[in-house]
Formats: C-alpha cells, structure tokens, sequence
C-alpha cells in the first residue's frame, strides 16, 4: 500500500480513525455537541486494540438505535449520552459475537429512517473551539 494510499484508510491512519469515530459519535441522537479530550482519548485507545471501525460504527448505531425504540410507557426519559464511553459494552458485545453481512447497513437505513421522525437538532461537530 502506498503512503498516500494509507492516508485514506481509517485503520492505519491513527488520526483518520480517531476523527471518524469522533466524527460518528457527534452525530448521533443525543449525544454531546463536540467530543472531549476523554472521548478522544478513548477513540485513540480503540485504534491501538485494532478495534475495526465497522465494529466501532455498528456499536455506535446499534447502541442509539435500543435508546430510541425503548419503550416509552411509565419510564422516566434517558439522559444525554456524555461519553463515548457509553457504548463500550456494545462494542465488547460485538467483538464477542459478530454482526450478520449487511447488518451495518441496516443499522444505518433504520437510523436514517428514524431521524426523518425525531425533532431537528442543533448541528454538532468533533472541532473544539467552536461553540
């Protein structure tokens, strides 16, 4: 593989990696407006575990996805997610046992459908010293 061709594959790019998880956890439902020096943190730390990023996305959605089909009836409303943190047991479950082919795709239909239902959002992005 070339240098140039390396710069655009997230697993061997440590900064690319930890740009696009950060990048996905923002935009999330939820979620905070930028990412926090803990966040970064810890997407670095997946990317030195050789966590694969379709593991990190699928865990991501996934996690989203059962907070918004939760059950709304006679439960109190979840809190913002402050941490990517959160979804470290979802990407344990998935590294224990491995989604179906398609299923990340999936995830991504579902959670675009959702959206098109769910209140706008105030745009969020990963560079700190915006807001």
């Amino acid at each position: 593989m070339t240098p140039a061709a390396s710069l655009l594959q997230p697993e061997s790019n440590p900064a690319l990696y930890v740009s696009t998880v950060l990048m996905l956890y923002v935009d999330l439902p939820d979620t905070p407006l930028r990412a926090s020096a803990q966040d970064q943190w810890l997407a670095r730390k997946l990317h030195e575990q050789g966590v694969p990023l379709t593991v990190v996305e699928s865990a991501l959605l996934l996690a989203s996805l059962r907070r918004l089909v939760r059950p709304a009836a006679d439960l109190p409303p979840l809190p913002p997610i402050r941490s990517l943190a959160y979804f470290q047991p979802v990407i344990g479950e998935i590294q224990q046992q491995p989604l179906p082919p398609g299923y990340l795709d999936y995830l991504r239909l579902k959670l675009h459908r959702l959206g098109k239902v769910l209140p706008a959002e105030v745009p969020k992005n990963t560079l700190p010293g915006d807001r």
